[in-house]
C-alpha cells in the first residue's frame, strides 16, 4: 500500500526545517545503511550528533502526531527517530535496495521492526531534476516526487531507489515505523474500511449501519493489533 499525504508540515514548519538544515553539517549517508544498501547508497545525511537534529525530529514527530491520515495508514506503534538526507552534486543517488527489517534505536534504546517506511519531502520538485523515489512492490512500480512538506508512506519490504539528482538539491526526512498491525494486507483492509467510513459519515451521518460498521473496524483492530 502506497499512500501520499499532502501538507504534513505547515508552511512555517517547512521554513523552520529548511533553515535548520541549511545550518547543519552533513556526513556520508552510508552511516545508517546495511551491508547490501551501503553498496548503492551515495548521499549525505545528518549524523546523530548534529546540533539541530533533536529540533528537526521534534518538528516532524509533532506534525505526524496531529495527522489523522498518517495514523490510519501506518497505525504506528513505534517510530524510529527520523533521519534527514540530502542528494546533489557527486552524492546524488541511492540504488535499488530493501530497508533492514530491524532498526536500532539511538543510544541502546532497543529495536524497531520496520513495517512501514516514509519519506517527507523538504525540497520542492521545481528545485531539482531527477531524484524520484521509485518504489516497486505488489502494487507495481511507482515514481514519487512530491511537493515540499508532503509525505509518502509505503511498505518497508518494498524494493526502492532514489534516482540520480542531475540538477539542484533534494533534501528529505525519512523514517521507519513499527505498526500495531504487522500484516500489510490487514493494514490495507483497515485503511480502506476507515476511508469508506469517513465518506459514509459525511454523506449519511451516524446512521445505525455506520455505527455497526465502525464497531467491526475496531473489533478487527482489537483482533489484529499489538500494543
Amino acid at each position: 500500500m502506497l499512500i501520499t499525504i499532502e501538507d504534513v508540515l505547515t508552511p512555517e514548519e517547512l521554513t523552520a526545517a529548511r533553515e535548520l538544515l541549511a545550518r547543519s553539517e552533513w556526513v556520508n549517508g552510508r552511516i545508517t545503511a546495511g551491508i547490501q544498501a551501503a553498496q548503492v547508497k551515495n548521499n549525505l545525511q545528518l549524523p546523530e550528533e548534529a546540533e539541530h537534529l533533536p529540533a528537526l525530529r521534534r518538528l516532524v514527530l509533532d506534525a505526524l502526531d496531529r495527522n489523522a491520515l498518517f495514523f490510519t495508514a501506518a497505525l504506528p506503534l513505534k517510530i524510529l527517530p527520523p533521519f534527514f538526507n540530502r542528494y546533489g552534486g557527486e552524492a546524488n543517488h541511492y540504488g535499488f535496495h530493501t530497508d533492514n527489517a530491524m532498526r536500532a534505536m539511538p543510544k541502546g534504546g532497543g529495536y524497531v521492526r520496520a513495517d512501514v517506511s516514509a519519506t517527507l519531502f523538504l525540497s520542492g520538485p521545481e528545485e531539482y531534476e531527477g531524484g524520484e523515489l521509485v518504489i516497486e512492490d505488489t502494487f507495481g512500480s511507482h515514481g514519487v516526487k512530491l511537493k515540499a512538506g508532503s509525505l509518502v508512506v509505503y511498505p518497508s519490504s518494498s524494493i526502492h531507489q532514489v534516482t540520480p539528482v542531475t540538477r539542484g538539491e533534494r533534501t528529505a526526512c525519512f523514517m521507519f515505523i513499527q505498526s500495531m498491525v504487522r500484516d500489510p494486507g490487514q493494514r490495507r483492509l483497515l485503511f480502506d474500511m476507515d476511508m469508506a467510513l469517513l465518506k459514509l459519515r459525511r454523506e449519511s451521518g451516524e446512521t445505525d449501519p455506520v455505527v455497526r460498521l465502525t464497531g467491526v473496524y475496531h473489533n478487527l483492530l482489537r483482533r489484529w493489533a499489538d500494543s
